[in-house]
């Protein structure tokens, strides 16, 4: 299964090349956390190369915030953009 994941983060690294840096991420965002995680994390902006993230939930600030190299390094590795650092901050208001 491992091996199948590995395809599909390759594949989708080379058909988002054409796309701006932010909506790449955006893209990757859900390869790189899985489903449930992105649900609970907007991806608004990119400046000086961090990735500010708007989250829905405490628990889920708490679980994206331990993970932020891991979601650094594959958010990178997958959209092929560099990052810095991630900012995790919470949203104004539940979506």
């Amino acid at each position: 299964m491992e091996n199948m994941r590995e395809v599909l983060r390759g594949s989708l690294g080379r058909s988002l090349q054409a796309m701006e840096p932010l909506d790449r991420l955006r893209a990757a965002w859900p390869v790189a956390c899985g489903s449930a995680m992105a649900r609970k994390g907007l991806l608004v902006g990119i400046e000086g190369g961090v990735l500010r993230v708007e989250v829905t939930d405490p628990a889920w600030m708490e679980q994206m915030t331990g993970m932020r190299a891991v979601l650094q390094r594959e958010l990178s590795r997958i959209a092929e953009v560099k990052l810095g650092g991630i900012h995790f901050y919470k949203a104004a208001s539940s979506r």
